[in-house]
């Protein structure tokens, strides 16, 4: 029979809906029934392309015994923590609070108020390597809880405390400066991996808001090492098993220091930033490699990804037929059944496909480990026929695996997530000059807003199936702006700049803390919880508060409005502490304060958006990496009039003598319009 998640949306929830657990779904409801009940509460939070919370489920969630545990002594609740991040955040901190460590699946144990008395992660059923049985936990902490009430309740008291205190850390009024960067590029390099690319040891993490920052830091000491170290790392994600060679696309992270065995699921986040970073390094260094990469990123979004409404779904699981990472495991026999012995030998050879394997049960995960120029010549080819060769191949094999048992697709859409993509694809279409990429964002930004937006202004977190839901959070603010911002940038349609500053006035409102400075995570109108959390360090995606302090800079520059610079300002002055502490941490912060140190300018084209000398002068912008530079065409007309309304001082801004005029200020002081080609790349240098 099945319990009360078969009500939800959620894949995640779905999966658990025939447990013989009695679960509740996060509410006023399960509590009430934890209260009258006088029973505790049991936390489980998780997300539906976890590997582990798989394990958790098969082994305890899934089992009769665990069940009858759960449901006579405790009132069960198991959370999305991709729809609910505000409930996942406050009992992740506890957790780490009281472990010093967390992650997925996270088990939290509660009073019938809500209040953590004990936390962990993982647990399996019974005891093994040092880590408690889930069935003898669960019986422990209910037998305390009937016998030694008094010392739980006071633990849950002062944990709770410690929560809806003050956040921890380093305060300063002092603010933070060129010194933050350079400290933040030594920390980085001091942990980067010479051989193998990337930061630190096993497992590794793409982080590419770090490489985006170095890409800047490179732009301000070009004598620095930071572009080796970006190159370094780009390279190796593409050629190793994180990249799927097959189908395209990264997964999550690498379990290993050589980017070969990846942990199989993949985000959309993951694509978006991986295709910023890509996207930005062919900028520096103007080599095709980057731009491929990225544009293989987008080839698998926009057939993998994309619902037929235009919205990104969310993810795709690491696990087919109970098995991680199986849908993407070769062994030879079955290259040969797909290319024959001839193109098995020259696919398998170049993708490291062996007899032996490089994964688990003599299976392989391919990858490259010898450059195509090499390989070519030593199989006396040359480079454009091995690669035509091998995408013929690869997309023969991508044929095959299409039959096997595909992972679970989590098909949720989520504001803040689509947000990046937008951002990722507007970039992309500026950038590589791809049309359709744009085309891709804004209807995806127009989904957004037209299902997704409620009549108050403000955004929801979450669609699927017809039902938008939850009240959302920062970062559906901060990245869905951020979406729009490159968006306009990519179309010049000023409806985008308009939606980007009215969310941006709805955020300021919302989410503002007007003492303190920065953004709280939950605003009006999403549930009050225990504590109420104000954060700026990067995790796997980049902080909100930091991303809004970007988006504020640059709205602020294409507007010409001082308040919208002197609040991210106060955003970052509200972090200057932690920026100053430990700047390595904060890498996406960074990049706001490389904006707002500058030199900053605006560029303002003003021409017929048709003409081919203002086209040619938009190429000529948008091939330049100048991340400190905001981007407006003014043309005639309605379009020149609406964006005049949204930033007056492009008012009397138009083309001189016929041709496409361009203007630029830098620091607060504008230069002489141009419109001679001959002198436009000495101006936009």
């Amino acid at each position: 029979m099945p319990n009360r998640l078969i009500q939800e949306k959620s894949p995640y929830l779905l999966q658990h809906a025939h447990n013989p657990v009695d679960w509740h779904p996060w509410g006023e409801a399960a509590f009430a029934r934890a209260r009258a009940e006088d029973k505790p509460v049991f936390l489980s939070v998780g997300y539906a392309t976890c590997h582990w919370c798989h394990v958790m489920a098969h082994e305890s969630f899934e089992d009769d015994e665990v069940a009858r545990v759960l449901n006579e002594s405790w009132v069960s609740i198991k959370v999305d923590r991709e729809e609910r991040p505000d409930v996942d955040q406050v009992y992740m901190a506890a957790c780490q609070a009281l472990t010093g460590q967390g992650g997925w699946p996270l088990s939290a144990f509660l009073t019938p108020e809500g209040k953590p008395f004990y936390a962990g992660t993982y647990f399996p059923k019974t005891g093994r390597f040092g880590r408690p049985g889930f069935i003898d936990l669960l019986g422990m902490l209910a037998e305390k809880w009937r016998t030694e009430r008094e010392i739980v309740i006071k633990a849950a008291d002062q944990l709770t405390g410690v929560l809806a205190g003050p956040e921890p850390g380093p305060v300063s009024d002092a603010a933070p400066g060129l010194e933050s960067l350079e400290k933040a590029y030594t920390h980085l390099a001091r942990s980067f991996d010479p051989q193998w690319g990337g930061f630190g040891q096993a497992p590794k993490f793409p982080m590419p808001h770090q490489l985006t920052f170095l890409l800047r830091w490179h732009r301000r000491r070009p004598d620095s090492q930071a572009l080796e170290m970006v190159e370094k790392t780009l390279a190796a994600m593409r050629h190793g098993g994180i990249f799927d060679q097959v189908g395209l696309g990264f997964h999550r992270y690498s379990v290993d220091e050589k980017w070969l065995a990846p942990h199989f699921e993949k985000m959309l986040y993951d694509q978006a930033l991986l295709a910023m970073a890509y996207l930005e390094a062919c900028q520096v260094t103007g080599q095709d490699f980057y731009a491929r990469t990225a544009r293989e990123i987008f080839e698998y979004v926009r057939r993998d990804m994309t619902s037929p409404e235009g919205g990104f779904y969310a993810a795709e699981d690491a696990d087919s037929e109970g098995r991680e990472g199986l849908f993407y495991l070769w062994r030879p026999e079955e290259v040969v059944d797909v290319l024959g012995e001839e193109g098995a030998r020259i696919f398998s050879r170049f993708y490291d496909v062996t007899d032996q394997g490089n994964f688990e049960d003599q299976t392989s995960i391919p990858r490259i480990t010898v450059p195509a120029e090499a390989f070519a010549r030593r199989e006396g080819l040359t480079l454009e026929e091995l690669e035509g060769r091998l995408d013929e191949d690869r997309q023969k094999l991508f044929a095959r695996r299409e039959g096997r048992v595909r992972p679970l697709k989590d098909d949720k859409i989520l504001t803040a997530w689509n947000g990046l993509m937008i951002a990722a694809l507007a970039k992309g279409a500026q950038i590589l000059g791809r049309e359709a990429y744009a085309r891709d964002a804004a209807r995806a930004a127009s989904f957004i807003l037209s299902r997704m937006k409620t009549g108050q202004g403000g955004l929801l977190r979450r669609y699927r199936l017809g039902d938008a839901a939850l009240p959302g959070y920062l970062d559906d603010y901060a990245y869905f702006v951020w979406g729009l911002i490159e968006l306009y940038e990519a179309t010049f349609d000023p409806a985008w700049l308009e939606e980007a500053l009215a969310l941006s006035k709805t955020m300021e409102a919302w989410f503002g803390d007007e003492d303190g400075g920065g953004f709280y995570f939950s605003g009006r109108g999403n549930e009050e919880l225990i504590a109420r959390k104000k954060e700026a360090y990067d995790g796997a995606l980049p902080s909100g508060n930091a991303v809004a302090a970007l988006n504020l800079l640059r709205l602020g520059r294409m507007t010409g409005d001082p308040g919208l610079e002197a609040l991210a300002d106060k955003t970052i002055r509200a972090f200057a502490g932690q920026l100053i502490e430990y700047p390595g941490a904060h890498a996406f912060f960074l990049q706001a304060l490389d904006f707002a140190i500058g030199p900053a300018r605006e560029i303002v084209i003003a021409g017929d958006p048709e003409a081919p000398d203002s086209v040619a002068v938009v190429q000529a912008v948008r091939k330049r990496f100048q991340p400190g530079r905001v981007l407006l065409f003014k043309p005639d007309g309605e379009a020149g009039r609406r964006l005049a309304e949204l930033a007056p001082f492009v008012r009397e801004m138009g083309p001189e003598d016929g041709r496409a005029t361009v203007y630029v200020c830098q620091d607060h002081a504008c230069r002489r319009p141009v419109s001679d080609p001959g002198l436009l790349s000495e101006v936009l240098e």
